[in-house]
């Protein structure tokens, strides 16, 4: 299954119920937490009332098919991770599914493994958003945090007459925490795009790179391990010198990327024998 211990739920859609029970107990062995619906409206009515990590549906069905279902499960949670399953495969119905945002594309009848290696990866990715997510949360209370709560007294963030300052009169460096843009120093980081700037200057990031530079950003002003770095950015648990392997090409990658930008201080830090944490220049 997967390397988080915590039981993933899916939802099973086909409108044949011999099929649903087939797949049903072939993730069921492997122990995922498995629900079914006979069509698309069932599956909708579900969706409201839990959360799934991954939806494997058919593509045939009567009412709402499974192209029509991936529309409205992305218009409802963009993250989503859905799998279609169809018996009648055709190059032009799988390169739609996929750029409706289909996570993947199985042919009928699927073997026992191709099921649970397609779910297993949906799965994985499912919480690697969740894992974004979560990131994102945490930068944007750690800004509101430093945005509305002076350290030393009421007075820093108001007039001598008790009124609050204009939000101008704080940090410039530091952005309002509900934009979908966060500015964190000489950063800007776009959530929704792998993508960050310095400057003017935009740069391209892994999913890896991103998720690791997130994690240290909403953890900012302490030295994280490469255990906690390789736990928490990429889901499984090692011991610390296998961490440090892992991580190491990722910094490596991330440094060399924000030095092209012409910074002239590194602001990934290498804290000898603990880990890595943001230089003050992000603060």
């Amino acid at each position: 299954m997967d390397n988080n211990n915590e039981t993933a739920h899916i939802l099973v859609v086909d409108d044949e119920g011999a099929i649903r029970y087939s797949v049903s107990k072939t993730l069921q062995r492997v122990g995922y937490e498995v629900d079914e619906a006979a069509t698309g409206e069932e599956a909708l009515d579900m969706m409201t009332k839990r959360e799934y990590d991954v939806v494997l549906t058919d593509i045939r069905m009567p009412g709402l098919t499974g192209v029509e279902l991936l529309k409205r499960i992305k218009d409802l949670s963009p993250d989503a991770i859905v799998i279609l399953m169809t018996g009648y495969a055709s190059l032009g119905t799988a390169v739609e599914s996929l750029r409706l945002g289909a996570h993947d594309y199985l042919i009928k009848p699927s073997s026992s493994q191709d099921i649970r290696q397609s779910v297993s990866r949906g799965v994985e990715r499912s919480r690697n958003l969740k894992r974004r997510r979560a990131l994102l949360d945490a930068i944007r209370s750690n800004v509101f945090e430093l945005t509305h709560a002076p350290e030393d007294s009421t007075a820093s963030a108001y007039h001598d007459d008790g009124e609050p300052l204009a939000a101008s009169a704080y940090d410039s460096s530091i952005a309002e925490p509900m934009t979908s843009n966060m500015t964190l120093g000489p950063l800007t980081i776009y959530p929704g795009r792998y993508q960050i700037s310095v400057g003017d200057q935009p740069i391209d990031l892994t999913p890896t790179e991103f998720d690791l530079l997130l994690y240290l950003a909403a953890h900012r002003g302490r030295v994280v391990s490469c255990h906690e770095l390789v736990r928490e950015v990429r889901g499984y648990t090692v011991d610390e010198a296998e961490a440090r392997e892992v991580i190491r090409p990722h910094v490596s990658n991330l440094r060399r990327k924000l030095k092209q930008t012409g910074q002239d201080a590194d602001l990934i830090v290498n804290v000898r024998g603990i880990g890595y944490r943001l230089s003050e220049q992000s603060q």
